[in-house]
């Protein structure tokens, strides 16, 4: 990160102390019309559930690379703008910003590993050959932050991965995507009153 980001991202010092627990919910994806309801765009469809379910309006925020949705001096919802492979940029403003650890932020995202609709709860780990990730890792140090992985399944063995990850999903295949979604806020609201560790427990084998 050079100078200039450091700036920006210094803790406001009338911010009050964040509490323990996730603060800062983030959900991965690309900017821009043509990348909605993509595969790769899961992250953003699903703290677009949570704003919607808590009636907060999305604010873009240019210091911090993104778009913010807050439930007053609690919870930051966030859909970085830098386009995936720079999401650690966006993500590392606001976490200096709001004077956050790496383990109050949760991230969500698509994983072609995990098969369509199922959840994966972690506490740390490796990017997995996701670019977000990756990206995460580099601006936040650290692999100890946790994470939302969203099942989409692996590309057809003729299908490029990028065509994959970028394809949209089928009238049929976004029905159950949906169902999916409200599963997966559900286990967001559970990490957040209940703790990780029980969204976890509750919610890992859930599809």
């Amino acid at each position: 990160m050079n100078l200039f980001d450091r700036f920006l991202s210094r803790p406001d010092p009338d911010e009050p102390a964040p509490p323990d627990g996730i603060r800062l919910v983030v959900g991965l994806g690309n900017p821009g019309p043509e990348y909605e309801k993509t595969r790769h765009n899961i992250g953003f469809e699903l703290v677009d559930r949570l704003a919607a379910e808590r009636g907060l309006k999305w604010t873009k925020e240019h210091k911090f690379r993104s778009k913010t949705a807050r439930e007053g001096r609690g919870l930051i919802l966030a859909k970085p703008l830098t386009f995936m492979n720079l999401s650690g940029n966006a993500v590392a403003r606001l976490m200096r910003a709001h004077d956050l650890r790496p383990d109050q932020i949760l991230i969500a995202y698509d994983d072609v590993s995990l098969p369509p609709g199922s959840l994966r709860f972690r506490a740390s780990g490796s990017a997995g050959g996701h670019n977000g990730i990756r990206s995460l890792l580099e601006y936040l140090g650290t692999e100890e932050f946790p994470r939302l992985r969203i099942g989409i399944g692996a590309a057809a063995p003729d299908e490029l991965l990028t065509d994959h990850v970028l394809g949209r999903f089928s009238p049929e295949e976004w029905r159950e995507m949906e169902k999916v979604l409200a599963i997966a806020a559900d286990g967001v609201n559970c990490a957040l009153s209940a703790g990780l560790a029980s969204a976890m427990n509750q919610y890992n084998r859930r599809a």
